[in-house]
């Protein structure tokens, strides 16, 4: 696949596993920063959601050990960002302002999003930095929160 089919993808994943959850969402045709719409009708308010994915884990720069990576820009006008991983059909679904708070570093504008899928990596440095970590923000569990 080429890098829009990855994204795309991405993005159908997250709509299907919204739909599958009682929630609608339409795709965005433009390119400013907002992947999709989110209707919620708890809130009765709509989210727009800017989707991250990858088409399977990569090794890391560090230590080779496989991970999974995205990068934010700083000025991310969506409301919601998801991170997608299409090799095990996964999402993630965080606000925007927490993005700051999980991402591992910031270089030129971005906020750098990672963690080890690789279940030989030390569980025990202290920091957000393994897919372990992550499981309460799979989108099953993190719609609830929002819609």
């Amino acid at each position: 696949m080429n890098n829009q089919q990855i994204g795309r993808s991405g993005e159908l994943l997250l709509q299907y596993k919204l739909l599958l959850l009682g929630i609608e969402s339409s795709h965005m045709k433009t390119s400013s920063g907002i992947d999709l719409v989110a209707y919620s009708p708890r809130n009765r308010r709509a989210y727009t959601v800017q989707v991250k994915t990858n088409e399977k884990p990569t090794p890391s720069g560090d230590n080779g050990k496989l991970s999974l990576e995205w990068w934010v820009p700083d000025d991310c006008p969506a409301d919601l960002v998801a991170f997608v991983d299409l090799s095990t059909i996964s999402v993630w679904l965080f606000s925007t302002g927490e993005i700051p708070k999980y991402s591992q570093k910031r270089y030129r504008g971005r906020q750098n999003f990672y963690f080890f899928v690789d279940p030989t990596v030390d569980l025990h440095s202290g920091q957000f930095s393994h897919q372990v970590h992550f499981n309460d923000f799979v989108v099953e569990k993190r719609a609830p929160v929002f819609f």
